[in-house]
């Protein structure tokens, strides 16, 4: 019994040290590749990895399969934009303003989602998805098919003028950085446990006491929080918010992302995120074909790394020698 703790002590660890070293590659990794990679590419590649980590943390903790975390992304990139352009909001108000909204945006789509399970969640949160979708097209300051274009980026707390691409890239970094760590901490945190115990067994978990409904709405909301930051951002970086970013199939994307890199894993979505926003940049040449190559290498990687890479990799290492 004595041994068996003690390995267990032993490979949590050995996971933490793994994590660390990861964290700091990572960080090491978008702190250099600016000199040689466009920045605003890399500043893509935040804003949806951010995205993708916000739905791993319903999805590969919860168990909550959501087929409409477009409207969290989307909806918070109209209202940054609208915060920013219209109002006058300075960058970092019109961030949290759109996550604000999203927020808001997650309690109402939780509160009616959560009541079923499986299947019918995810067709709620889909049917919530278009209606949203629909909104955004209808509305008169979204600007319909045109969206809301040049957005100023404005200067940050009435300082740094993020019209300069290096003083963007800073802010989209740390933001970044601050939410993936604040993932990091909820995932390893009793609520993150709770989530994983609802995940692997629901009846259990009711049975132990705890109110299932709240843990998973309050996981909900905290998702579509993060997922808003990210649509922000984006809206910023881009000057920019569009239907694009809350129609159903960016929510598909995200879901592709995810199992890409691997289901509840830490690192996952940002390796999904990272290796689908490259295949849709570098193969842009290849118009509408670009969708029919990201299908044929999403079914091989699916067919060779069924845990996801980040996933596979993991359970590589654990293997005995």
């Amino acid at each position: 019994m004595a041994s068996e703790t003690h390995a267990a002590i032993a490979a949590a660890s050995g996971e933490r040290s793994a994590q660390r070293i990861a964290l700091g590659v990572m960080f090491l990794a978008f702190l250099l590749l600016p000199a040689v990679v466009y920045p605003v590419f890399l500043m893509k590649v935040m804003c949806f990895a951010l995205f993708a980590c916000a739905f791993n943390l319903l999805i590969g903790y919860g168990g909550l399969l959501s087929f409409g975390h477009a409207m969290f992304f989307g909806s918070a990139g109209y209202m940054t934009a609208h915060a920013a352009k219209v109002w006058g909001f300075t960058p970092e108000l019109a961030i949290l303003f759109g996550a604000g909204c999203a927020c808001v945006l997650g309690v109402v789509a939780g509160a009616l989602a959560i009541r079923r399970q499986g299947i019918y969640f995810a067709m709620i949160t889909l049917a919530l998805a278009q209606m949203v979708f629909f909104f955004c097209l209808q509305a008169k300051f979204t600007g319909g098919e045109d969206g809301i274009q040049a957005v100023p980026r404005g200067k940050l707390f009435g300082l740094i003028d993020l019209s300069n691409v290096w003083a963007m890239y800073a802010l989209v970094f740390v933001i970044f950085f601050g939410c993936f760590l604040l993932i990091q901490r909820i995932v390893h945190s009793p609520f993150g446990q709770v989530l994983k115990a609802i995940r692997e067994n629901e009846s259990r978990a009711i049975s132990l006491g705890y109110n299932v409904d709240r843990y998973k709405l309050v996981a909900f909301v905290l998702s579509a929080t993060l997922a808003g930051v990210a649509g922000g951002m984006k809206s910023l970086v881009f000057q920019l918010a569009s239907l694009t970013d809350v129609h159903w199939t960016m929510s598909g994307e995200v879901v592709l992302m995810t199992l890409l890199g691997g289901l509840g894993t830490i690192f996952g979505p940002v390796i999904g995120a990272a290796i689908i926003i490259t295949m849709q940049n570098y193969l842009a040449q290849l118009g509408a074909w670009v969708t029919v190559v990201q299908g044929v290498i999403f079914v091989i990687c699916v067919l060779a790394f069924r845990r996801g890479v980040i996933g596979e990799i993991a359970n590589w290492i654990k293997r005995p020698l």
